[in-house]
């Protein structure tokens, strides 16, 4: 777990449940194919440290295809192609920002920025989606997400489909900022996601808070 992240979260990692998940993570990977991979589970964490945090974007299960999940909810690992979601995502930053579509869907550059990419389930086994939901994960990562709550400046924290919008009774209205809207998913992003202009909405909180804006635009390979 990235150093800065530790104060916070060190004792969740003394409860019960979390010995009881890390064993059934060990068990699962023994057993099956799990998605990412050990090195990445906690990818969000380590590239966007704590206090650097502004932009909070809440996922929900990793991607369960070979090659694809490396620890960024939405992103995908360099020279994979986009997955529907996250192509709808660009489509969105292109018609809100006119930010080019780059050539891959690796986010590393948003997470670098202060934008924490976390999914509410670290793993997953392969093909197989939600599989590793209700074992614990969700404990965990709820309490990363009151860690961002805490913190004494504005954080924007982006809610995007019904089971994410369910974490907004965490978060403190009164000091941060709440953008939620359909899932980018092709499934719901024609009844609410397209053109709700969520990027350029992030920037405006951000700048009203004194914060630097996202440079959303990814670069190319």
């Amino acid at each position: 777990m990235e150093t800065t992240w530790r104060p916070s979260l060190l004792a969740e990692t003394e409860k019960p449940y979390w010995k009881d998940l890390q064993h059934f993570v060990r068990e699962e990977r023994r057993k099956h194919a799990v998605y990412p991979a050990d090195k990445d589970v906690f990818a969000a964490l380590h590239l966007t440290p704590y206090e650097q945090v502004s932009v909070f974007i809440l996922g929900q299960d990793p991607y369960h295809g070979p090659g694809q999940a490396h620890g960024l909810c939405f992103s995908v690992q360099q020279g994979v192609p986009a997955p529907p979601s996250l192509a709808n995502i660009f489509k969105e930053l292109h018609d809100d920002l006119g930010c080019a579509i780059p050539n891959h869907g690796h986010l590393e550059h948003w997470a670098k920025q202060g934008v924490l990419l976390l999914n509410a389930v670290l793993t997953v086994r392969a093909h197989q989606a939600n599989s590793h939901k209700d074992k614990g994960w969700e404990q965990f990562t709820d309490a990363v997400l009151r860690a961002v709550n805490d913190k004494p400046d504005r954080v924007v924290f982006v809610l995007w489909g019904a089971y994410a919008r369910k974490k907004a009774g965490l978060i403190d209205t009164q000091k941060h900022v709440i953008i939620q809207s359909a899932h980018p998913s092709p499934f719901s992003a024609d009844n609410g996601f397209f053109g709700s202009r969520p990027f350029s909405k992030i920037n405006v909180a951000l700048c009203e808070a004194g914060k630097p804006e996202i440079d959303w635009q990814i670069p190319d390979l």
